[in-house]
């Protein structure tokens, strides 16, 4: 497998450009049939999605493309080994850091598509986050980090920057979000703030030995890159 890659960008270009998806109109059926088979699983609804083509990176800015599909067709893409390659799911992540320098990420629940992974506060985006014909991933972040751990952007300061992590079919953008608060006060307070959660379980990890291969591989090689270039 080719080691993930991190681009360091202060300017994400994401354009929304409507248009079909072969792999989704040509394999409907099949899709369909997958997705009802996974909602015998769990209870998984299918929404609208973003997920994207073209990546470029030039300098300090990402540029890509995005268009909308049903989430059964991700789905169906994703589990069947993104058949599609010229399209990757370009996610935005909040990398949440507490005073102390620990990361602290959330467990996702049995009633998840993503079951017992390990992440950052992240979501593939959807129609939700469109503003003015572009995906607005600063805003999706700080949705998702909301939604799932209560925190708004009050509670955090954001870096300037983002580390875009390119691992196999996913470009994950990830910010930096420093909370003034010890990494143990943080997941209580976290823990307390959940209603009705999506996470499971909220994770600390303060070294290389507290990562964990339920963590995906565009997670651990950027908290990997910052353990080793913080102080």
């Amino acid at each position: 497998m080719t080691p993930p890659v991190i681009h360091r960008v202060t300017t994400l270009d994401l354009k929304f450009q409507p248009r079909p998806w072969p792999f989704a109109d040509e394999k409907r059926a099949e899709i369909s049939a997958h997705f009802s088979a996974r909602q015998r699983e769990r209870p998984i609804w299918n929404g609208r999605v973003l997920l994207a083509r073209d990546p470029v990176f030039a300098g300090d800015r990402f540029s890509a493309e995005y268009f909308e599909t049903d989430f059964a067709s991700f789905l169906a893409w994703r589990d069947w080994g993104f058949p599609d390659q010229d399209v990757f799911n370009g996610t935005g992540m909040g990398a949440l850091c507490g005073s102390d320098g620990a990361f602290i990420l959330g467990e996702m629940g049995q009633h998840t598509a993503n079951a017992g992974r390990i992440y950052f506060p992240s979501g593939t985006p959807d129609p939700v986050d469109l503003r003015d014909g572009f995906v607005d991933i600063p805003g999706s972040v700080a949705r998702e980090v909301e939604e799932e751990t209560g925190l708004t952007p009050a509670d955090y300061n954001a870096a300037a920057q983002w580390d875009c992590v390119a691992a196999g079919a996913t470009i994950a953008m990830i910010r930096l979000l420093r909370v003034d608060q010890p990494g143990e006060g943080l997941r209580a307070r976290i823990e307390a703030r959940q209603q009705q959660p999506e996470l499971s379980a909220m994770h600390l990890v303060r070294a290389a030995s507290d990562l964990t291969a339920a963590m995906p591989r565009f997670v651990t090689a950027f908290i990997e890159k910052h353990l080793r270039t913080s102080p």
